[in-house]
């Protein structure tokens, strides 16, 4: 296997593909990866805790579409449905200094 002597800059492919920190586009890019990353924690949770969507749902008196689309990244939870969700797979939410 040969040697790759290609220099890959992350920080431009970013810059391309999301535009340069502090620009408008960049930061949307960022809330957004956020909601994804957020909402893949807490498919985690209800799969680690066993619950199905409906489960869940009916737990915290929503429907299975709303946790769906919470999963999906497409719906951010308030902070008390997050609450609810977290009680519901037995977890609690932790605010900490960093």
């Amino acid at each position: 296997m040969g040697k790759m002597n290609d220099i890959y800059d992350v920080s431009a492919e970013l810059a391309e593909e999301f535009g340069e920190i502090g620009t408008k586009e960049r930061e949307e890019a960022t809330v957004k990866a956020w909601e994804e990353y957020n909402a893949q924690i807490l498919l985690d949770a209800r799969k680690n805790a066993r619950l199905t969507q409906e489960e869940l749902a009916r737990r915290i008196g929503a429907d299975k579409g709303y946790i769906s689309r919470i999963e999906r990244g497409l719906t951010v939870p308030t902070v008390a449905t997050l609450y609810k969700i977290a009680a519901a797979m037995g977890l609690t939410v932790e605010l900490r200094p960093r």
